[in-house]
């Protein structure tokens, strides 16, 4: 077996349509580390024939549908960066050795609350957390020798890298007492704090998955980050800010927005973004909170321009002919949502009445 540089920790479909698609492409121009190895955080047997899928010799497929400039765009790609497929619960010991000895770049994505731990949580050989697993991961690459290792968290969470990185320290001072690993932590491992963007609508059977023609990943720059390849889409830049708070206090709070509507009006279970946004009195409503709080708040900070081009991009995003992205899919976890999206832009832009965003927040 090849070796692999870059680990990506879940299965999602988002990491299929974004960093494995991304390195796939990267990898035909010969611009990137090497392939990947996938790793089940979860254990879960539901998804045990997707990560089977993933790495099959072939690949799977990412279909990138939408509208470019006015061009339709409709294409079929194989993602083939993907070497391998294991699992915490069955591979323990291969990851170890893989984390310990090839990895260059660790990848996660472990959805909205992926960084929790449980009161239980140091009592087992596996971790049942994320943090977990990756501090016993990290102490076995520092006792094989410890080289520099870059880590770019892809959890929506602001400072994901800073954030990530707090909580494998106080896990750490808990549960190895080790002053020289605590000292390698802080030294020889980057963390990277990134966004991501791209809406990604459905998954394939077994693998692969349906998405936009629109995608970004940010990397604030940092001495000694590794990003795992080049791409179009990577951009490693020097202040993360502006394209964190566009992302999430407008695509993201739209998305929570129509989700609270969704939740609260008995709509259609199977209703899709593009189908809630054809209802005129839900569109004003929308639009409405766009234009008297978001960009408003935005303007306050010097951001005005940047949101006003940011919603109309958010909005044909939005109405992508081609993608079937359900509402019952964004509503998942609502209330961390939120918090995340809504309360926090409040707090952000505290100056600028949102009547319509608290009264969201406050029916939480």
């Amino acid at each position: 077996m090849m070796i692999t540089p870059i680990v990506q920790f879940g299965t999602s479909r988002f990491l299929q349509a974004h960093a494995d698609l991304f390195v796939s492409e990267a990898l035909e121009r010969g611009e990137a580390l090497g392939k990947i190895t996938v790793v089940q955080t979860t254990g879960s047997a539901e998804r045990a024939g997707r990560l089977k899928a993933l790495a099959v010799p072939g690949g799977f497929p990412v279909i990138v549908r939408g509208i470019v400039e006015g061009t339709e765009i409709d294409r079929t790609q194989q993602v083939t960066s993907v070497a391998r497929a294991l699992s915490t619960a069955s591979d323990w010991e291969a990851i170890k050795h893989i984390v310990a000895t090839e990895a260059e770049v660790l990848i996660s994505n472990t959805g909205d609350t992926g960084y929790a731990i449980g009161s239980d949580d140091l009592e087992t050989e596996i971790p049942a957390s994320f943090p977990g697993k990756l501090l016993i991961l990290l102490h076995e690459r520092y006792r094989a020798g410890g080289q520099p290792l870059t880590v770019l968290p892809c959890e929506l969470i602001s400072r994901n890298g800073d954030t990530l990185k707090a909580v494998i320290l106080r896990l750490q001072s808990t549960r190895v007492a080790d002053a020289g690993f605590a000292q390698w932590l802080e030294t020889h491992v980057i963390w990277g704090n990134t966004l991501v963007d791209r809406i990604v609508s459905e998954p394939l059977d077994p693998a692969g998955a349906v998405a936009e023609p629109y995608a970004l990943w940010a990397i604030e720059a940092q001495t000694g980050l590794k990003p795992p390849c080049t791409h179009p889409s990577i951009l490693v830049v020097d202040d993360l800010t502006p394209y964190e708070k566009l992302k999430l206090h407008i695509l993201n709070l739209g998305h929570t927005v129509l989700a609270d509507i969704w939740l609260k009006t008995g709509r259609p279970q199977d209703e899709t973004v593009k189908a809630i946004l054809k209802d005129p009195v839900v569109l004003a409503a929308l639009l409405e909170i766009y234009e008297t709080e978001v960009i408003p708040g935005f303007a306050a900070k010097n951001l005005g321009n940047e949101a006003t081009s940011y919603v109309a991009l958010t909005l044909d995003r939005f109405r992508n002919p081609f993608l079937e992205h359900r509402i019952r899919d964004i509503a998942n976890h609502h209330a961390e949502k939120v918090t995340r999206r809504l309360a926090d832009f409040r707090a952000w832009s505290p100056d600028v009445g949102m009547p319509k965003l608290t009264a969201i927040i406050e029916s939480r």
